[in-house]
Parts: structure tokens; sequence; C-alpha cells
């Protein structure tokens, strides 16, 4: 039966999409069907978004752009690609980011912050895996039972990633930028090198890592925007041999002189100024962050997040910041089921279906662009409830040991001895949106209405999921 389903899924884009003939290539992500079309004003978009099983539809840098949801984009695509006779591939991300940079609605701003998110990214699988294992390795810890090398063995797996983490920063630095990743990695690698400390800078010895990924980050922008320029001024009977070597004299020197002590005294100083704040701000600075976190979600400014989080990471081993944020999903989970309980919508009843367990296990963006904003006041009392897990999680100095999951699967990265705190802060963030939710006046929409108001959202839908 779900094979029927997808493939039926599938059968009834193809004519809307304007035909086996009008497909170009067929790929997708983990949410998309993502079509490249010969004419783009053969897809009717409109239909296409209202199909049964399709959350939305958007062209997008050039593509139709079919939102499907976690687990069913795949297997929808997969089902068209053998309609169309096509073999189904991955999104080019490199051109994906090109193509991004030349959008009209850019700016230099936005394009920093993807750029931000292309450093990053690619680290949260290894922040996850190494993060879960490390944070087993604390919970056996407990268990006297528990052969001792056993558990070293995961605390050593788990702290793995901060062994390479500042190398992939730098590479993906360069990469962003457009230099050479190898000259990225070697400039990371000099600010971890152990032979740092027969260095004397006013009379003090260097110490690798000190400089935390902030060094990491500022050294190899320099490095890659040196080699850009480089590579168009250097003759090329010299390129290959002095282009590398000026890139690594110049930027190494700079580095550390002149880097390496303004970004030790920024990662230090940025631990130390999170940790304050949450002490001394507590339930304030709590409501704040998980109270704005979606709003930002929205504009993409959370991208800048990241870095400060990687930074916690991998200065203190802990993140502070995680699971505050963790409470604003957390409150769109108490407004959605409020609002299936007061809608009398059966669509809204069929995208409640798919977008609350997806947002209990922390993918919310469905949620948020499919119900609450289209709400309208929903949206406000759900970032509004979120603040009440986002005060306690503050209190209680809950704190994570990786990044890259949200909602109960972050249950699974919370250090030793705050999982009941965390479990407790997010019931309290669920049923904060869900009371303000239900007992808030909001104007509930007809089926007709409600797909004309989702069209207006799925473009915003599309961007965020595109950054995912």
């Amino acid at each position: 039966m779900a094979n029927n389903k997808f493939q039926t899924i599938a059968e009834a884009i193809l004519p809307l999409i304007g035909g086996k003939e009008n497909v170009i290539s067929v790929a997708h992500c983990s949410t998309r069907l993502r079509l490249t079309v010969a004419d783009t004003a053969k897809a009717d978009k409109t239909r296409l978004g209202k199909i049964n099983g399709v959350m939305g539809c958007v062209e997008q840098n050039g593509q139709i752009q079919i939102i499907l949801g976690p687990g069913n984009a795949g297997k929808v695509s997969s089902a068209f690609g053998k309609l169309v006779g096509m073999n189904v591939g991955e999104v080019d991300d490199i051109a994906a980011r090109k193509a991004d940079l030349k959008a009209k609605n850019n700016t230099p701003f936005k394009n920093f912050l993807k750029g931000l998110s292309n450093i990053f990214v690619p680290l949260i699988p290894a922040f996850i895996g190494c993060g879960m294992l490390y944070g087993l390795s604390k919970v056996l810890g407990n268990i006297p039972s528990i052969d001792k090398n056993f558990i070293n063995i995961l605390s050593v797996i788990g702290k793995a990633v901060f062994s390479y983490m500042n190398i992939m920063v730098g590479m993906n630095v360069f990469k962003v930028m457009g230099g050479s990743p190898a000259l990225g990695l070697a400039i990371a690698g000099l600010l971890s090198s152990s032979g740092l400390s027969k260095i004397l800078v006013s009379g003090q010895p260097l110490t690798a890592d000190a400089a935390g990924v902030i060094g990491v980050l500022l050294a190899c922008f320099i490095g890659a925007m040196l080699e850009r320029w480089l590579r168009k001024v250097m003759p090329s009977i010299l390129d290959l041999i002095a282009t590398p070597t000026l890139v690594m004299f110049i930027t190494g020197l700079l580095t550390i002189y002149v880097i390496y002590p303004v970004a030790a005294f920024l990662t230090n100083g940025l631990a130390v100024v999170v940790t304050w704040l949450v002490d001394t701000g507590g339930i304030l600075v709590g409501m704040v962050l998980s109270g704005t976190f979606l709003p930002l979600v929205m504009t993409g400014l959370h991208r800048a997040i990241t870095p400060i989080e990687t930074s916690l990471l991998d200065s203190t081993g802990i993140d502070l910041i995680r699971p505050i944020l963790a409470m604003a999903g957390a409150g769109q989970v108490g407004a959605g089921i409020a609002i299936w309980f007061r809608t009398k919508s059966k669509k809204m009843r069929q995208i409640l279906a798919g977008t609350i367990p997806i947002g209990i296990m922390g993918i919310g963006e469905p949620l948020m662009f499919g119900v609450t904003l289209p709400l309208g006041k929903p949206f406000i009392t759900a970032c509004l409830g979120s603040m009440l897990g986002g005060a306690y999680i503050a209190v209680t100095k809950v704190a994570s040991l990786g990044i890259g999951l949200s909602g109960v699967l972050l249950t699974l990265l919370i250090d030793e001895g705050g999982h009941l705190n965390y479990v407790i802060g997010y019931i309290l963030a669920v049923l904060g949106g869900f009371l303000l939710t239900y007992f808030t006046k909001w104007d509930d929409m007809e089926d007709e209405e409600l797909e004309e108001d989702l069209g207006e959202h799925n473009s915003e839908l599309a961007k965020v999921l595109n950054q995912k």
C-alpha cells in the first residue's frame, strides 16, 4: 500500500509538471523532489501544491521544488524517476550554492550567513555521532559493573570530532571562498600544532588550539582572500610554487602575531560571556533565546549561532545554548496539538498528522510554515509558550555535548545529569505552547482558504528547508 501511495503521488505530479517531455532531470533531498524542467511555465505550481501528500510547491533557482517531507521525498522521487525513465540524482551542493549567490534577493549579509552554513553543516553528522557516544560513556560511567576500558573507548571515540574539527573548518572556509582546501588544512594545522609552545609572543609561549575555531575562521578567511588575489596577479610560470608559499608564509606570520592573540581572547571571552549570561540572566536569557529563535529561523539569522555553539564545544566541551533553542520547536509542537483539538479543517488535521510527529523529532519548519504561520496568532503563542521551557532549561543549566539534533532526540546528547531536566523543560515548552494557543482566539480556516494561504508560505518553507 505504501508503494501505491508514492506511485500515486508521482503519477499526479507528472501531468502538472508539463509531462515527461518537459522534465530534464530529477533529484531529491531529505524533504523535496527537485525537478529541472525545460519550461517552468508548463508547471502548475498551484495544483501541484494541492496534491494529497504534497506540502507545497515553489519555483526556486530554476527548479520546480515539490515539498514532500522527510522520508516521503526519496520514495516519491524514486517512483517519479521510473515514470520518466531517468535516474534520480543528488543535489550538487556547489552548483546550488553558486546559484544561490546569484539570486536577486541575496545580500552580502545573507551570503555571509550561507557561507557559515556551508562551513559548519558538514560537521554536524560527526557532532551527532560523537556526541551520542560521549554522552553514553558518561551514563555508563555511573554503572560499576560496566567495563571501564569499554567506557574509555566510548569516551575517546566521542571526543574524536575535536581532533579534526578545526582542520575541516579550515578546508571548508577555503572551499566556500573558492580557494585551495589543502591550504585551509595547513593553516588550521598551524593553529593546532604542538610546536606553538616553542614560539614566544610578548614573552609568552603559545598554546595549541587556544585560538579555537574563531582563530581558524579568521586565519583561513584571510588566507583564502590572499590566495584568490595572488592567483590573479601571479605569472602562470610562478603560480604553482609561489602562490601557496606566499599564502602560507604571510598568513602564518599574521596568524602567530595578530590572529592568535585576538582569537584566543575572543574564544575565552565567548565562553565566559555565555556562562555569565546563563548564570546571571537565568530565566530572562532562557526566555529570550527560546522565544526569538524561530523568528531568527525565518530570516536565516539562526545560522550565525552555529559558530558560537561550535566554539563553546571546542573550548568547554559543552553547549549551554542548544537545549534552550530546542524549546522553540517544543512550543510549536504544543501549539500544533492545540490546533488539532480546535480546528474544524480536515486539510489542517492532515497537515498536522504529518508535521507534529516530525516536529517532536526536531524538524519544526513544516509545522511552523505549514500551520502556525498561516494561522498567525498560533505562531506567536507558540514562541511565547516556548519561553516556559527555555527559562527552566537556563535555570537548571542543561547542556548538550553536540549540535545537530533537536526535539526529543536531543535528549541523547544531553550532558550527564541533565536528562531529566531537559525532558521537564521540553514538556513545559509543549504545555506552554498548547495552553496559550488553545485559550487564545484565532481564526480557523476552511479547507479552500487554507490551501490558498499555504501557497503564500511555501516559498519561505522551501528556502528554510534548502538550508538544511
